[in-house]
Formats: structure tokens, sequence, C-alpha cells
């Protein structure tokens, strides 16, 4: 339409277009294969039988004299889990990536509104629907307070999903670049930590009045979006101006993050960055292998070079880097601040080979397209044998020497060198265990880690991905069992306490021979996988 006619057309809405994008890709993915519809379905109903017993516990605490402060504390926390979880773990958020749309002649505004809308289908925001309605009733009395609650609701779901893309956006070419993306660690590390902290706060509070609760809940009923749960609690209490304060510091909380996410999308959109740049021309250093250095160190032969590779992956790989370090100081803080607590035991000194364990899941799934070149070199059962045997083998160069320090610590600052055989013991057999249960659930149910983004799993995948870990994790805790029983026998026994010596090297033995039959029974269904194994891992 011409300028001159003193009108202009209105551009269609993008949001029921990008909304559909967001349901198609959703259903493509779980189209792929049934495994992965049932991985999906399970994870679903867990995590929404989980919220639904948070929902009805808080309901059941309505009423209580610190019920308040509980339910804002809850939303606090819930805000803080959507402003981590989608950079640093894995999760069922799988709204758009918008680096997928930098090329498209969109305007941020109608993006921002878009992916919101797009955002809000999925576990994760149904999820964190049941915990708002859950602690919005528990302190909601009175028709008006009511009326609050359908309001704080609202601007609470919004104020969540809102920051989770703001910080997204934000920090989405920090990810993408190689130094960004070692930062990332450090920053995984801060969040690890941080939550054993409040895990080991909540556990101390556990014991004691939650009248403690009250300070800081009077603090955070000012902070978006635990205000909007102020406020439902201000209006049960016939406090109708606070109630108003607080309702509108949330609403200013979510224009602001819109803003911060439009601006950031903005800069996306149309800031060029080093891809579109001419790099600049630099002597070219060639790199050439002597045998020297870790290589050195390393069986010859095609084990050697795949335990090269693993290890540099660890090294190299922001993502994989980040994983490693987070494991490993999660490992050690939970039994090391348990001990110098006074409240801990020296058998959580095997969550150090259980975290460790975690990564020999999905091991294909590491290497990303770059599998493919992998996969030309497998052509038999036993080159699958000998290439999942060189990645645990890699696995165990670290894990070994690591959970034996972890142990001789934990035992040491308690001073229960007495059980330090047995602890070891189990620590090995539940080592050999997950390595053996990774090895399996690596050929079964493999998933892609996209490398570029803020995502830990491709859209789709993330039903697999915890199916995977969690299932991987349960059937090494049942293959773990004899040992576990002759632990108990030898504590409560009156003759077993002089025989927990022999749980060292019964439990190396037992969790050894885990291992070389959990990579025995992954091998021919890694060869027979090939095809379906490159196009899950290549699908990001």
């Amino acid at each position: 339409m011409s300028a001159d006619t003193g009108t202009s057309s209105t551009a269609p809405s993008i949001t029921p277009v990008v909304v559909r994008l967001k349901l198609s890709l959703l259903r493509n993915g779980l189209r792929q294969s049934g495994g992965r519809r049932a991985a999906f379905i399970a994870s679903a109903v867990f995590a929404l039988l989980f919220a639904a017993l948070q929902l009805l516990g808080l309901v059941l605490l309505r009423g209580h004299a610190h019920i308040a402060s509980v339910a804002v504390l809850g939303v606090a926390v819930l805000a803080l889990g959507w402003a981590v979880m989608p950079l640093f773990f894995p999760s069922g958020d799988e709204t758009l990536d918008p680096t997928r749309l930098v090329m498209l002649p969109l305007r941020p505004r109608p993006l921002v509104n878009a992916l919101l809308a797009a955002s809000l289908v999925g576990i994760g925001p149904l999820f964190t629907v049941l915990l708002l309605v859950g602690c919005v009733l528990s302190v909601a009395h009175g028709a008006v307070a009511f009326v609050v609650a359908v309001l704080a609701l609202v601007l609470a779901l919004l104020v969540c999903v809102a920051l989770a893309r703001a910080v997204a956006a934000a920090n989405i070419r920090l990810l993408t670049s190689r130094r960004g993306r070692d930062l990332a660690v450090l920053s995984g590390l801060v969040i690890a930590i941080g939550a054993q902290v409040v895990n080991f706060g909540m556990q101390r509070l556990g014991s004691a009045d939650l009248g403690r609760l009250d300070p800081v809940a009077d603090v955070l009923r000012w902070v978006p979006p635990a205000s909007a749960v102020g406020a439902v609690d201000s209006a049960s209490r016939g406090s109708y101006g606070v109630a108003v304060a607080q309702l509108a510091l949330t609403a200013a909380a979510l224009a602001a993050l819109l803003a911060v996410w439009g601006r950031s999308l903005n800069r996306l959109m149309t800031s060029p960055d080093s891809s579109t740049l001419q790099a600049v021309d630099a002597p070219v250093r060639k790199r050439t292998r002597e045998g020297g250095g870790l290589a050195r160190l390393l069986p010859a032969g095609r084990t050697g070079t795949v335990m090269e590779r693993s290890l540099r992956y660890i090294w190299r790989d922001p993502k994989t880097k980040a994983a490693w370090a987070t494991s490993l100081a999660i490992g050690l803080i939970v039994p090391v601040f348990n001990a110098l607590q006074g409240t801990g035991t020296p058998y959580f000194a095997c969550f150090a080979a259980g975290m460790l364990g975690i990564q020999m899941y999905n091991q294909f799934g590491q290497d990303t397209s770059a599998f493919w070149m992998v996969a030309l070199t497998i052509s038999s059962p036993r080159d699958a044998y000998v290439e999942l045997r060189a990645r645990a083998l890699a696995l165990l160069a670290i894990t070994l020497p690591y959970a034996t320090v972890v142990t001789v610590l934990t035992t040491g600052l308690l001073g229960e060198w007495s059980r330090l055989p047995e602890v070891l013991g189990l620590s090995f057999a539940l080592l050999g265990a997950m390595l053996a249960t990774g090895a399996w659930t690596s050929a079964r149910f493999p998933y892609s880690i996209p490398q570029e983004g803020f995502k830990n799993v491709a859209p789709g995948q993330a039903g697999l991905a915890w199916i995977s870990i969690f299932g991987g994790m349960v059937a090494a805790a049942l293959l773990c069992s004899p040992v576990i029983a002759l632990t108990i026998w030898s504590n409560v026994s009156a003759t077993g306490g002089s025989w927990g010596w022999l749980l060292l090297p019964a439990g190396a033995a037992y969790g050894a021979g885990l291992t070389l039959l959990g990579l025995r029974l992954a091998a021919p269904r890694t060869a027979a996988r090939l095809p379906e194994i490159l196009t899950a891992v290549s699908k990001g």
C-alpha cells in the first residue's frame, strides 16, 4: 500500500508460526523412535508427578505459621533454577534457539513475543505452573487474595520464562565462543558449589524451626518473582496497598527482562560476529605429534589413540570440561562438607565415584557430528569393544585416583580408618557398575549435545537424556547390591567385622568384572546400531 494513502499495512503476528514450529520440533523429535517417545513420556510423568506431590504438600501446609516464608523461598529458588538450568545442565526446556533465526527479517519486539509464547510450551513450564499453584494456594485466604493469586501466578510464570530467555540470549555469543565457553566452566563450578551450600543449609534447617526462614523471606518477598507470592500473602492479611506494590514490582521486573531480552536479540541479529568478519592473516603454526607427553604414557595402537582423544576432549572441549569440572567439584564437596560438619559417614565418599561414573553415559554424543569419523573405523563388534574399552580406560585414569583420594580424605576427617577398605571396595564396585551401564546406554540411548547455543541436549531428546542417565544409575545401583549386602553384613554381623578388609579386593574385582561384561554386551549393539547412533548424535 502506498504511503500517500495515509494508511499502513499491518504485518501478521509471527507468534502462532513460532509456536507451531516449536510443536513441530517436539513432535518430529519424538517420531524418530519408539524408545525416544517412551523416554520422553517417562521423564514427563516423573517430573509432573514430583510437581504434583510438591503442590499437594504445599496445600496441606496451608495455615501453617511459616508457610508464607516457605512459599516465597520456593518461588525464589524456582526462578534461580530457570536462570541457570538452561545454561549449565540438561533440561527439558526446548525453547527455540534465537541464533537460528538471525538470518530472517524479523524485528526484535515481535520475536520476543513469539519466543516468549513458545517458551511456555513444554514440560518445564507445566512443572513450574504446578509449583506456583501450590505456592499461591498455600498463602491465599479470602476472595481478594484469590484474585491476586491468579495475577501473581501469571506474572511469576512469565518472569521465570523471561529471566531464562534473557540470560540465555545475553550469553549466547559468550557460550558459542571457545574462550567464553571455557569461562562458563567457572560459572558452573560456582553454581555447583552454591547448590551444595544450599543443600547443606536445608539439611541443617530440617531439624530446626521454620521460623528461621522468616528474615530471609521478608527480604525476598520484595524480590521478583517471589514478590508475586508476597503480594498474595499481603492481600490475605488485608494489606492491599502492599499487595499492589509487590504486584507492580513483579510487573516492572517482567517489563525490564523483556526489554533486556529485546536488546540482546537486537544485538544478536544485527551485530557481526567472528564468522562474518574477515580473518586476520596470521602465521600458521604447524603441530606435529612426536610421540611425547601424554601419548608416551598411553598404550600403543587404537587403545592409546582413543584414550588420548578422550582425554583431550576433557581438557579442550568447553562443554565436556564443564561437565567434568562440575562432577569433580560436587564429588569432593558432598563427602568432605558432611565430614567437616560431623554429620557424614565414610560411605558418602562413594559419591565421588558416582559423579564421575556419570561421564561414561552418552559417550558417542560427546563426539557430536565428528562421530562419523569414529564410525568409519568400526566394522565389527571387536572394533566397537576396543573403542568402548579405551574410553572406559581414559575415564578410569582420572576416576580411580580421584575416588581413592576423596575416600582417604573423608575417612581421615571422620577418623574411621577401619572402614577405608570397605568404602574403597564399594566405590570401585559402583564405578564398575556405572561403566558397564554407561557403555550399554551409550549404544542404546544416544543423544546429541549441541556445540552451539546454551542447550546441553537437542530438541526432542531431553526425555531420552534423562531416562538414559537415571535409568542407568538405577541399574548400576541394582548391580552393586551384592557388594552392598556384603558391606551391611560386615557391619552388623558379629563375625563380619574382622572380614571387612576383604571388601576392597572383592569390590575391585566385582567392579572390573561388571565393566568387562558391560563392554562385551555393549560392543555388538554398538556395531549393529552405528547408523542410528550417528543420526542421533548429529541431530544438534
